[in-house]
């Protein structure tokens, strides 16, 4: 089964557990749809667009607990990433970890799930 993962802010993430679901970011909600990522794409999305922040989470999330709401579209590139056009029930989070800089200010991830995207 393929995870995908999904980076937010600590505190957007501590509300959502309260709330048992999370509405996504303020760039989500502009856009209308939680982005997420694969395992092979989340690293570069990281860098690309939370380079430097700190008090991040990473979620690993399990796709198959999210029904239709979940697309995959085409994005950068032609590079398919899932979108989930609903807010994110906590019960699907299979993880949320700490998402640390290192000394050259990249974020350090935890192992992740490397099976092949839908």
């Amino acid at each position: 089964m393929t995870t995908i993962y999904k980076i937010c802010e600590r505190a957007l993430w501590a509300a959502a557990e309260t709330a048992r679901r999370f509405a996504g970011s303020p760039v989500d909600q502009r856009d209308g749809f939680i982005h997420f990522s694969t395992a092979a794409e989340i690293e570069a999305s990281a860098a690309k667009h939370r380079k430097g922040q700190a008090n991040l989470v990473l979620l690993a999330v399990d796709p198959t607990m999210l029904g239709d709401a979940l697309r995959w579209e085409e994005s950068r590139g032609g590079v398919r990433f899932p979108h989930l056009y609903a807010a994110l029930p906590v019960s699907a989070v299979r993880a949320a970890e700490p998402l640390p800089l290192g000394p050259d200010g990249r974020h350090v991830f935890p192992p992740l799930d490397k099976g092949a995207p839908r």
